[in-house]
């Protein structure tokens, strides 16, 4: 008879594999919701502090400044991942969104039905997280090859968002919130069940990349709904 130290089951039956991957998918979970706490900090001190007024009036200056900290901290946080530093600079990572999204927030805000807005842009972000996390169960077929396609995606909605800095042209700016919204459910999805089926075993990098994927979903999310919701007052 194996010794239960041998055996390749632990006391309740479940395989040493599968008992990994549901430690790193409850850490990322776990550790998603902590990032949510500077992400609404940096938010709110960006609308206090008036940065966000100052950012709306340098949009050149504010994403050069958002593409050199974001892109600059995600390395730091992957080369420091297997350690407790890579958590502490993925919070950092986060508050920064949050002083970066305060842009937005405090745009939104000026509705007379901001709040309502920024609820239902929150509310509908949880609705895809939730759907993305249960078709990650249940879906069968593994979607990691869709990665590749999905990050071509991302990459021309990246040039497009900046070049309609200069181009400023409303048509543009609406199908690339469309289209980010549907190819970043669509990494959601990728990202989730990469952590289910055990591809990723490491819960800050998996956290870092459903983060990003909640993010940008939210963001464009609110863009759609100030456009064509907001109330002025």
């Amino acid at each position: 008879m194996n010794d239960l130290r041998t055996s390749p089951f632990n006391r309740t039956g479940t395989a040493p594999g599968e008992v990994a991957r549901n430690r790193v998918l409850r850490n990322t979970y776990w550790l998603l919701a902590l990032s949510l706490i500077p992400t609404v900090l940096g938010a709110a001190i960006g609308v206090g502090t008036g940065l966000a007024q100052v950012m709306g009036g340098s949009p050149g200056l504010t994403t050069m400044a958002f593409l050199i900290g974001a892109f600059g901290l995600m390395f730091a946080i992957q080369k420091n991942k297997d350690n407790g530093l890579g958590v502490a600079l993925l919070l950092v990572f986060t508050f920064f969104m949050g002083l970066m999204l305060s842009r937005m927030i405090g745009f939104v805000m000026g509705m007379a039905n901001g709040s309502t807005l920024i609820m239902t842009a929150f509310g509908g972000t949880a609705v895809v997280f939730g759907t993305m996390a249960l078709l990650s169960t249940t879906i069968k077929r593994d979607l990691s090859g869709l990665g590749k396609w999905l990050f071509v995606g991302a990459i021309l909605i990246l040039v497009a968002a900046l070049a309609n800095i200069f181009l400023q042209l409303p048509a543009l700016m609406l199908t690339i919130s469309v289209l980010a919204i549907g190819i970043f459910s669509a990494f959601m999805l990728v990202d989730l069940q990469r952590v289910v089926n055990g591809g990723e075993t490491n819960y800050v990098s998996a956290t870092l990349a459903i983060y990003l994927d909640i993010y940008n979903v939210f963001v464009n999310l609110l863009m759609l709904l100030g456009i064509f919701g907001g109330e002025r007052e």
